[in-house]
């Protein structure tokens, strides 16, 4: 057994030294080369990650600039790493005589299978990437995407995943996002619109409107939260029942809601102190009886609402009467 096996594993000696002899030095460059284009690629992919990192936003948390970073550093040294094997594959078959034109046409067939099978994974993945080299939100952001809005709780090359305020969770694939809202970067703007009553002395409430904005900057525990003093615009516009002042103060990301609470809060206790109308809809209703008009008010309505007792329920109670 050994006799015969030995003259084989001679002649096999002989075709690797042959082949190492002929290739051996062409093969240990493809192969340095990789090594090193590799480790090029991941040199290259850190640089460039941290040069975008200096140029975003001062606001982004640490952890999360963290997480984005390694995010993109990792795929783009998979993708360097995918390419630069594969061309070393390719360059080591065509130096020992093998002909890839034939693996060539097949990785292209097999790419466009791959490609129209998962054409909705692919579109994924890509619009992950420029999301997150974008930095069009963040972990934490609150944005609307579509019909859905809430906080963002986690950003991958599949999927965004929001949580709404009701405390549901949607999971959104990335390729199917064409637009985004997002309520907090940078900055945040609280938006409140005050009605008042048509006899109101319009800068009196303007007066009111700036000294209640005013003392909610000094609160303590909004004054770090307000970027800038409240900014009363003026007349929004005119309702049924009153005019409606719209009010503008920017905030810090993510506190305009509770900023906005707040300033309602002090609105009101003003109004109060300088007996100003904050107005309501009101019901005029008309009742007749024996020929007679009483009138009520009612809130809650503006429509006039006529009743009086109809000539068949007169008719009956004199019946009643007769009876009796």
């Amino acid at each position: 057994m050994t006799q015969k096996l030995w003259p084989s594993l001679q002649a096999l000696w002989r075709s690797v030294s042959t082949l190492f002899i002929a290739h051996g030095m062409k093969l240990l460059v493809i192969l340095v080369c990789m090594g090193t284009g590799m480790y090029l690629a991941r040199f290259i992919g850190k640089k460039v990650l941290e040069y975008f990192q200096e140029r975003s936003d001062q606001h982004m948390i640490s952890i999360e600039r963290k997480k984005r970073a390694e995010t993109l550093v990792r795929i783009f040294v998979f993708c360097c790493r995918i390419t630069i094997i594969a061309i070393a594959v390719f360059m080591v078959l065509e130096e020992l005589g093998i002909d890839i034109a034939p693996l060539l046409a097949g990785a292209g067939i097999v790419g466009i299978a791959i490609g129209f099978g998962a054409q909705s994974i692919v579109k994924d993945f890509f619009s992950g990437f420029f999301i997150l080299l974008e930095n069009q939100y963040r972990v934490g952001d609150v944005v609307k995407i579509g019909t859905l809005a809430g906080v963002v709780e986690s950003i991958n090359l599949r999927t965004t995943i929001l949580r709404d305020l009701a405390g549901v969770l949607h999971i959104i694939p990335n390729g199917s996002i064409d637009r985004v809202s997002n309520m907090t970067f940078g900055w945040s703007r609280a938006v409140v619109d005050v009605n008042v009553a048509y006899t109101s002395n319009l800068d009196q409430v303007f007066s009111v409107l700036q000294e209640a904005g005013d003392k909610l900057c000094q609160d303590p525990d909004f004054k770090d939260k307000i970027i800038e003093p409240p900014e009363v615009l003026g007349v929004d516009s005119f309702s049924d029942s009153a005019i409606t002042i719209k009010v503008l103060i920017k905030t810090q990301p993510i506190q305009q809601w509770g900023v906005a609470r707040a300033f309602r809060k002090q609105v009101k206790e003003a109004f109060d102190r300088s007996g100003i109308e904050i107005p309501f809809p009101q019901r005029v209703v008309y009742q007749r009886e024996a020929g007679k008009f009483s009138t009520s008010m009612t809130p809650k309505d503006t429509s006039w609402t006529p009743t009086e007792t109809s000539s068949k329920s007169k008719k009956k109670s004199k019946r009643k009467k007769e009876k009796e």
